[in-house]
């Protein structure tokens, strides 16, 4: 269900080095909604997502509260336990680990739910169960096996960080696929991307830059305000 605040982040700041890296920066998400994050490199994006997960850094100033309670200063485990996640804009390698095993980690699953999990990012499951988990697979497979893996710890709320970002033009689409059927099972999504193609299925996107939320709206009006004034602009931050 829709329309109730699943995220709200008030006021939020953090300097590094004596620079606002994040600078009064306000976003809500609604229950069940896809919320993109877009701007170009350097703009705080993933320092956003790491201050959200609560990996790094903790803010300066402001709030970030989930299904109503103020989670700011809140280890990782505990958002974890409450069921925010994060997919890392680089995805992990797991030598000797098996897909089939490293999609098993987060629950009890059985071989025909982890099946699913593969088909939803289009992976055949009979081609890549037995894979590790390795510099054998390609960047754009390891990147939708994660999606896989974020899949079947069935989250409250995902953070997807660049999880379209530098892959090949035939796992885009399967990416694109993960993520919608991720809302299907009741997820909240934060995509946090500088791709105007992965923004088409949100129902909402907000544009970064400097820091902070400066547009809000369709991912069409979104996608025209950021060809005519970021692409265009050198602003930037810190290398996010």
């Amino acid at each position: 269900m829709s329309g109730a605040n699943m995220l709200q982040i008030e006021n939020l700041k953090l300097i590094v080095d004596d620079n606002p890296v994040i600078n009064d920066l306000s976003l809500n998400v609604d229950k069940g909604e896809i919320h993109a994050v877009l701007g170009v490199n350097g703009t705080g994006k993933t320092t956003l997502a790491h201050l959200i997960m609560g990996v790094n850094y903790l803010p300066d100033d402001g709030k970030i509260i989930f299904e109503g309670e103020d989670i700011t200063g809140y280890p990782i485990s505990q958002r974890a336990k409450m069921g925010i996640t994060l997919a890392w804009q680089e995805p992990a390698r797991f030598e000797g680990l098996s897909v089939r095993d490293y999609l098993g980690l987060s629950n009890e699953l059985e071989t025909g739910e982890i099946e699913d999990y593969l088909w939803a990012v289009g992976l055949p499951p009979f081609q890549f169960l037995d894979r590790a988990v390795d510099t054998s697979l390609s960047g754009g497979e390891r990147k939708r096996i994660e999606l896989a893996s974020v899949l079947a710890m069935r989250p409250k709320f995902a953070i997807l960080d660049e999880v379209d970002s530098g892959i090949d033009v035939v796992s885009l689409p399967h990416i694109i696929n993960g993520i919608v059927k991720m809302k299907s099972l009741g997820s909240s999504v934060l995509l946090i991307t500088h791709s105007e193609v992965a923004i088409e299925i949100a129902d909402k996107v907000s544009v970064m830059c400097a820091g902070k939320i400066f547009r809000m709206g369709s991912p069409k009006e979104m996608c025209q305000w950021f060809r005519e004034n970021c692409q265009v602009c050198g602003h930037i931050n810190v290398p996010s």
